[in-house]
């Protein structure tokens, strides 16, 4: 069977290669022009061929062969190509054509049938040098093109100028700035300022005084980010989130982020794992403290990646507060905190107008005796919504001491397991059964509970997902 998802997207170079194109109809032609600019001799293969490929054939750099693919001509003309396209509107042909390639260890791409196929040609935003691949590995081309059309409109025309112009810079700035962190910052605030302007207006003169701007103001100085991740889906995150997780040297992320996440990191930034799971910790709290300060000073922009809100239960605080303390530049950007962002996509709302007029957001950690130190009166309330993180191992008891204070045994309660990721699930039950459900189905965390009457908002029929 074959797998889609084994298509590694690359760029191969072609102004040294001979290319094969098999057919010579609208199928091949689309592919013809596609090579044209990129590749240094292309064969043809094909008895007639459309008027856009014979007006290039030159005998020289495009040579049109007047046969059909016959074994022999295949035998003839496949062992010294780079790549071949098997582009016939004959899927029989197209498959002979594969064959013979593959035969020979030579990549090639059956038009519109990626199961014999070494490699496929992605849908292209060309801003060259700048190109962008779009490819859905076969599965959906039109899906493909469209999103290409959607990106297109965000890329300015002048990219390519601006690819160019950084490309005739770099073997003066390697002189320049021999520090590779170094260098990388003077080229983002070229691009954060004038000068990327400048450059995609093709304005070189003045790009190169932005950019020799940047130079002189390029001293490595660390800062510390803290920044909210949200509950787990990447579709959460910020757009700031998403740029300074670009710009990072450095991130320092604990259990509640998920790889889908941490793919979004700039890829040569150093991970460093610094999690707390219940009963085990990574490190401890002064250590990641000291971790976060200690790259700082030494230069590094460090990513403190968090899960849901730095400041919601994350002990963001007290990481801004060391960082202050050691003279170093703090930046805080908020994120979708799990009550907002689970309850959301569990389709619980967090207030109702009929039955929550507030919400209360509170943490299951315990005291040092095991016991929860809350303020019951005040959280028995039945016009409010409570939203209890870190809370599976004190739920026995909390849900206990709640019944002990005035709420009823019946009232409405969920946990909502891995919010927002694929694999959630919703747990819906009563204050006196939620905490043997979380046992029975072996509930783990990323877990959030929710109390109060908005549960009973999420539907008759869905008690559990």
């Amino acid at each position: 069977m074959v797998n889609d998802d084994f298509f590694l997207p690359i760029a191969i170079r072609l102004d040294d290669a001979a290319v094969l194109v098999v057919g010579g109809g609208e199928i091949a032609t689309h592919k013809f022009r596609l090579l044209i600019s990129r590749a240094a001799r292309i064969t043809v293969l094909a008895p007639t061929v459309t008027e856009a490929i014979a007006e290039h054939a030159d005998g020289s750099r495009v040579i049109w062969i007047r046969s059909e693919a016959t074994d022999a001509m295949l035998t003839a003309h496949v062992s010294d190509k780079r790549i071949i396209f098997a582009a016939t509107d004959d899927a029989l042909t197209n498959r002979r054509v594969t064959a013979a390639a593959r035969a020979r260890n030579i990549p090639v791409c059956a038009v519109d049938d990626p199961a014999p196929s070494t490699f496929i040609t992605p849908a292209i935003i060309d801003r060259r040098p700048v190109q962008i691949a779009i490819t859905t590995g076969g599965a959906a081309p039109v899906l493909a093109r469209r999103l290409r059309l959607a990106i297109e409109t965000l890329l300015p025309a002048g990219l390519g100028h601006l690819a160019q112009f950084m490309r005739r810079q770099r073997s003066d700035m390697r002189v320049r700035m021999p520090d590779v962190a170094t260098r990388r910052r003077v080229w983002e605030a070229f691009l954060d300022g004038p000068g990327q302007e400048a450059a995609l207006a093709g304005l070189d003169n003045e790009a190169l005084e932005a950019l020799h701007a940047a130079t002189e103001t390029s001293e490595r100085a660390g800062e510390v980010w803290l920044v909210g991740a949200g509950p787990g889906d990447p579709d959460m995150l910020t757009l700031g989130a998403l740029r300074l997780m670009q710009n990072a040297d450095s991130i320092l992320y604990d259990h509640l982020i998920p790889e889908t996440i941490l793919d979004r990191v700039r890829r040569d930034a150093e991970r460093v794992f610094v999690g707390k799971k219940r009963g085990h910790h990574a490190l401890p709290q002064n250590e990641i403290n000291a971790e976060m300060i200690r790259r700082a000073r030494a230069g590094e922009r460090v990513l403190r990646l968090k899960g849901g809100d730095p400041f919601i239960f994350g002990r963001g605080g007290e990481e801004m507060e060391a960082a202050m303390a050691a003279g170093l530049t703090v930046r805080v950007l908020p994120g979708i905190t799990a009550a907002s962002g689970c309850g959301a996509i569990a389709r619980i709302p967090l207030t109702h107008r009929d039955h929550a007029r507030s919400c209360i957001f509170l943490t299951g950690h315990a005291r040092a005796d095991g016991l929860l130190d809350l303020a019951w009166p005040a959280l028995v309330r039945r016009d409010q919504t409570l939203v209890i993180y870190m809370g599976l191992a004190p739920l026995p008891e909390l849900c206990a001491r709640l019944i002990e204070h005035g709420l009823p045994p019946d009232w409405p309660a969920a946990i909502i397991e891995h919010g927002t990721r694929p694999d959630q699930k919703v747990h819906v039950g009563t204050l006196a059964n939620l905490a043997h459900l979380a046992a029975t189905r072996n509930i783990t965390s990323p877990a959030l509970t929710i109390i109060g009457k908005v549960v009973l908002h999420r539907g008759a029929n869905q008690h559990t997902d």
